[in-house]
């Protein structure tokens, strides 16, 4: 899960994802697609602003 109140943008989810599971909404906020994501936990642990927990 993003929480896209913390989220900034930054990109470093989207190009640490080593399924291309993280993209951008229309807002340019990361966003996850549950049926890629394989629970690396890469993205939860680079993210500057620990927006991402994942469940």
């Amino acid at each position: 899960m993003i929480d896209k109140n913390k989220c900034i943008s930054c990109g470093t989810c989207v190009s640490i994802c080593p399924v291309g599971a993280i993209s951008f909404d229309k807002d340019a906020k990361a966003v996850i697609d549950k049926t890629k994501c394989i629970h690396c936990g890469a993205c939860e642990a680079s993210c500057p602003v620990g927006a991402i927990k994942l469940d």
